[in-house]
């Protein structure tokens, strides 16, 4: 598989900074509201200036993408991880499994943001938008390392099987995010990936 590209210095600084930012914003949300949190706010409290701000983010809803991308990318990533010669259905449960364990440091604080984001945007179709593009990225993700994984171009198979493989993870983050889900993310993700089992995976 191809190396993964080195980052510059100062792509990692902006990295950094839109992280801070990110959560910084996401803090505020869960303590004054998405509605009472002005860009002006999440900017003072994260120790840069308006106009830094909207130079990341046009909207302080999209100041937190990287915190639904972060979540939405570690488990495609985690099916590259998988054990080469794995069939497609068993590379995405094993990535599952990895990914969405909430007993892993990294992966817990991640999805701890994603599961108080995921319950504002029931009232916010802004943040909504939001999740939704950090879901089709990762869609485009998981294709090309399905595609990897196979040796091939993107086919129409591989482009359907990432599809329907995304929406599977997303139902079962979201029904895992909702009030009162008993189960952990990882469960409900296979749950929703074991319904698939008549699905023609590639």
């Amino acid at each position: 598989m191809p190396d993964t590209p080195a980052v510059s210095l100062t792509e990692r600084r902006k990295n950094e900074t839109r992280l801070d930012i990110a959560r910084t914003a996401a803090a505020l949300f869960v303590a004054d509201g998405l509605r009472a949190t002005r860009a002006e706010d999440i900017a003072r409290s994260a120790g840069v200036a308006p106009r830094t701000f909207y130079r990341y983010f046009p909207t302080k809803e999209e100041s937190v993408a990287p915190l639904f991308t972060a979540g939405a990318q570690q488990w495609a990533e985690a099916v590259r991880r998988a054990p080469a010669g794995l069939s497609v259905p068993d590379a995405l449960r094993h990535a599952v499994t990895e990914a969405l364990a909430v007993d892993t440091p990294g992966a817990a604080e991640s999805l701890d943001w994603v599961r108080s984001l995921l319950r504002m945007s029931a009232e916010s179709p802004a943040l909504r938008a939001v999740w939704a593009d950090a879901c089709h990225a990762s869609e485009q993700t998981l294709l090309a390392i399905l595609a990897e994984r196979a040796g091939s171009e993107p086919t129409l198979d591989l482009r359907l099987a990432a599809a329907v493989a995304s929406v599977a993870v997303r139902v079962g983050v979201e029904a895992w995010s909702a009030e009162g889900a008993s189960e952990g993310p990882a469960v409900l993700a296979e749950r929703c990936l074991a319904a698939l089992e008549t699905f023609p995976w590639p």
